[in-house]
């Protein structure tokens, strides 16, 4: 399917289930005249202990659902996809596909003072070491020590957060890591952002913690600039939400963090696509 050249035609924004509304809510903020398709995968979340080979297949379905939206660009808002995916699926396409990595290691590459980088992310994302060779060919005497954190994602999910629980299973996870040397720290997966006070209270004022949502938001920005795509229409932006599973679920979980009222989202069998 072709790109849609229409400016005022929507972002497609996808995710394993609602981590990803940490870029869509990133984007709203950067990018306010935009307008926005967000699919999350809550059918088969998490992607982080999934093949190789199904994570491809989601995002090819989920790339296929974004295109009958006639989307200008797509942003895949999930680690693991990126680290998975990206690369084959942007092949496939000529709508512009971003992912969150990148613009995640750019930023760690930045702001390390020392080279020593730590990257807490899904069991996919770690096992890929893409982080390590973006940030290696930025930055080739950098450090990379990363951690998976799979119980990470059904706290989020479970709305557990803010919950004495999360802190107990960040400590478990992360305090290996608290022993090293890093001064930067990326939150390799959409979900984590939403645990980030309680991880940099666990790490306290020397280790820079780094949310790829922002990033990933002005890289869309800068793409769409360049390309003559940018909404310029004057019109207020429209959001449509739509999830694989447990549409209620979503919609309440989307009301906590987007500053946007979500009214409804809507299910789509997703493998249909």
């Amino acid at each position: 399917m072709k790109t849609n050249t229409s400016s005022t035609a929507p972002i497609g924004v996808f995710d394993s289930g609602v981590g990803g509304l940490t870029v869509a809510r990133e984007i709203m903020r950067q990018l306010p005249q935009e307008n926005i398709v967000y699919f999350g995968d809550t059918a088969r979340v998490p992607y982080g202990s999934k093949s190789r080979d199904n994570i491809i297949r989601f995002s090819r379905q989920i790339i296929r659902f974004l295109e009958t939206k006639e989307v200008k660009a797509i942003v895949i808002a999930c680690n693991t996809a990126s680290a998975l995916a990206l690369d084959t699926v942007k092949e496939e396409t000529d709508i512009p596909v971003i992912g969150v990595i990148v613009p995640g290691a750019r930023s760690a590459v930045q702001a390390t003072k020392n080279g020593i980088i730590g990257v807490a992310g899904t069991e996919a994302t770690i096992r890929s070491e893409t982080y390590t060779k973006v940030i290696k060919e930025m930055k080739p005497d950098a450090v990379v020590i990363g951690k998976p954190c799979p119980l990470f994602v059904p706290l989020v999910e479970e709305g557990f957060a803010k919950h004495r629980i999360t802190e107990e299973v960040i400590e478990i996870y992360l305090s290996d890591m608290r022993q090293t040397r890093i001064d930067t720290m990326i939150l390799g997966c959409t979900h984590y952002p939403l645990l980030r006070s309680k991880i940099m209270t666990f790490f306290g004022d020397k280790v820079h913690i780094v949310n790829p949502a922002y990033e990933t938001a002005m890289d869309v920005k800068k793409i769409l600039r360049e390309s003559g795509k940018e909404n310029t229409s004057g019109k207020a932006a429209s959001y449509e939400f739509y999830v694989s599973d447990a549409a209620e679920k979503f919609t309440h979980f989307a009301n906590t963090i987007l500053s946007y009222d979500v009214a409804a989202t809507k299910l789509v069998n997703i493998e249909e696509y």
